[in-house]
């Protein structure tokens, strides 16, 4: 009978540490793949960088999250609106700061070729329009309507305009509308294009600061409403007629007779990076911001004269719980 045990029980053995074996190879295995699930892949999540601070701010805040997941991330300098060429072809990746005021159309174009992602709202609340200090209203009292705004179009005119009102727009590439709303509802101004956001903001601290007339695009989420006491210009309030039917407003022939829209501000991907990254495409998806939270940043930077980098870092260090929740669990 002893004899009889011991093949048996060297075989039972050898089963038994076989089965040992593949249970740890199991579970390296197991192990390994987690690891290699964030990230996805090597390839570069290409971040759109536009030319205003807030924008700057927000990517890099995300830029930063996506390197915490493990991600390779690079920073491509783009045009607002042209970068949708970019993100339909997949040699953007990522646009953080799409605003409805300015891009709504251009999102809605994009998305309907199938080619580019709608990500959701960031949480800021978007707001674009002429806007001016208020101790411009002792002189021009009839604002905030517009039609207070040819009565004293003299107020506000330069060399460069005279006799027409000046409006200090944004750089071209924001988009805007201006000169359409300018001639819809006839208005004696023109418009002159800051070069840069940096610009823009200059001029108008430079001329809050002296009590100067100034006419001007001023946005939220933005350091300038927070800091400047002012109002925007009231127009017709936006409807999607206003800038799809001419016959829509108090000009029955021209479109772009109001306002601007206010609202959400998006972000918007290439659809393919779905695909490759696709718990980065979650994380941007949860990402949330706070109008106030922009707006202390941006004064950081365009006041305070902090690093934009540095007050990215301090943000992140001192909202670690707020990111971290962002981050998709497995």
């Amino acid at each position: 009978m002893a004899r009889t045990n011991q093949p048996f029980s060297a075989s039972a053995r050898a089963v038994r540490l076989l089965g040992a074996a593949a249970l740890m190879a199991g579970t390296m295995m197991a192990g390994a793949a987690s690891a290699q699930s964030v990230p996805e892949s090597d390839e570069p999540i290409k971040l759109t960088i536009n030319d205003w601070t807030g924008q700057e701010i927000t990517t890099r805040i995300m830029g930063g999250v996506l390197e915490e997941m493990g991600y390779e991330v690079e920073y491509v300098q783009a045009d607002y609106l042209a970068q949708f060429a970019g993100l339909e072809s997949g040699d953007l990746t990522v646009a953080m700061e799409i605003w409805e005021t300015t891009g709504k159309d251009a999102l809605k174009e994009a998305v309907a070729t199938g080619k580019v992602e709608d990500l959701g709202e960031t949480g800021l609340e978007a707001k674009e329009e002429w806007w001016y200090p208020s101790y411009v209203k002792e002189q021009c009292p009839g604002l905030p309507d517009w039609k207070a705004l040819n009565e004293c179009a003299e107020l506000f005119a330069s060399p460069q305009t005279s006799p027409k009102g000046r409006y200090l727009g944004g750089p071209v590439t924001w988009g805007g509308h201006d000169e359409e709303r300018i001639e819809a509802l006839g208005l004696d101004f023109e418009v002159i294009h800051a070069g840069t956001d940096a610009a823009l903001m200059a001029e108008i601290q430079s001329a809050y600061q002296r009590q100067k007339p100034i006419l001007a695009w001023v946005y939220a989420p933005h350091w300038a409403p927070i800091r400047f006491e002012g109002e925007w210009v009231e127009f017709p309030e936006y409807e999607d007629a206003c800038y799809n039917d001419p016959s829509w407003g108090t000009n029955e022939d021209m479109a772009y007779d109001c306002g601007k829209p206010y609202g959400w501000v998006k972000k918007v991907a290439w659809k393919g990076g779905e695909e490759v990254w696709p718990a980065a495409y979650q994380a941007i998806r949860n990402f949330k911001l706070t109008n106030e939270d922009s707006g202390d940043l941006i004064g950081k930077v365009d006041v305070d004269g902090m690093p934009l980098q540095a007050a990215v870092d301090e943000w992140m260090k001192n909202n670690e719980d707020t990111w971290k929740s962002w981050i998709p669990q497995n």
